[in-house]
């Protein structure tokens, strides 16, 4: 039995614990005992985390560790290790996942200090599950950037990644993103999930173009995770051309269409073109 399953017996060392990504009774029993037995508990929001220690009867110190948190910060927390046994937790989900404490573990097996990790709920995981895209190969990226450049870019580079991806987003942003993926990453399904492990938890797959539709009628709320599958594997024979065109056309100018569409089908770019500016007249 380790140190983590009995919680008279924490060891000094950092304790990384995930926590419920919504609903509070996906916490784990090792996960409870630890936060019961640990000296303190380093966190992003001692609000949120409060609101989950209360549910489990616990009192412990929070001490705040963010995107802010210095390296000063970080040193002070190796120095309690050294002594005491402190949990790293998160908002939400698994500590390191989008979250600042990957730099707390490095510092802290630099320093050999002991690391535990106690498993648990994990957004980008619970979604790809729901979803039911390809889930043998995925890559998670974190969220998409905030500007269009910036996040067209992105995309482009993950465009030639054969596998499903995950990303996280936010309600007022989903919109912009699902047109970006229309552009960059046309010809895909694509999922949104939200209120995950919560009472309205929905997936949604289908078109960025669908679900964008979608949305405009029923504004999103809640933190999101965006999936989009991979390339479909079709040679250019087997491929519907006219339909890709019709799609790509919806967020493209013909030439950019025909381009997208000979990457994707092999076929010649200047009869995607003439066959693109029929389909539009």
């Amino acid at each position: 039995m380790s140190d983590a399953d009995d919680p008279q017996t924490l060891s000094p060392g950092l304790y990384i614990v995930a926590t419920p990504i919504g609903n509070l009774g996906d916490i784990t029993v090792r996960a409870a005992r630890v936060l019961a037995a640990c000296d303190a508990i380093a966190c992003e929001d001692t609000r949120v985390t409060a609101k989950l220690l209360r549910h489990l009867q616990i009192t412990r110190p929070l001490w705040r560790y963010d995107d802010h948190a210095s390296a000063e910060d970080r040193a002070r927390l190796l120095d309690a290790m050294a002594t005491r046994a402190v949990a790293l937790v998160s908002d939400a989900g698994m500590p390191l996942v989008s979250d600042p404490g990957f730099r707390l573990v490095r510092d802290a097996r630099g320093a050999g200090v002991p690391v535990t990790v106690i498993p648990g709920a994990s957004a980008p995981v619970t979604a790809l599950a729901l979803s039911g895209l390809p889930s043998d190969r995925f890559l998670f990226a974190g969220f998409l950037p905030v500007k269009d450049k910036a996040r067209g870019e992105v995309l482009h580079e993950l465009a030639p990644v054969r596998t499903t991806l995950i990303f996280f987003e936010t309600a007022p942003r989903l919109e912009r993103s699902l047109l970006a993926i229309a552009e960059h990453l046309s010809g895909r399904e694509v999922a949104v999930g939200r209120e995950l492990t919560k009472l309205h938890e929905e997936c949604r797959t289908g078109t960025p173009q669908e679900l964008i539709a979608h949305y405009q009628a029923h504004p999103p709320r809640g933190e999101i995770v965006l999936l989009v599958g991979p390339p479909v594997e079709q040679t250019g024979q087997e491929l519907d051309v006219d339909a890709l065109l019709i799609e790509l056309l919806a967020s493209h100018k013909p030439s950019h269409a025909a381009g997208e569409a000979a990457r994707l089908t092999g076929q010649d770019r200047r009869t995607l073109y003439a066959r693109a500016l029929e389909l539009r007249s």
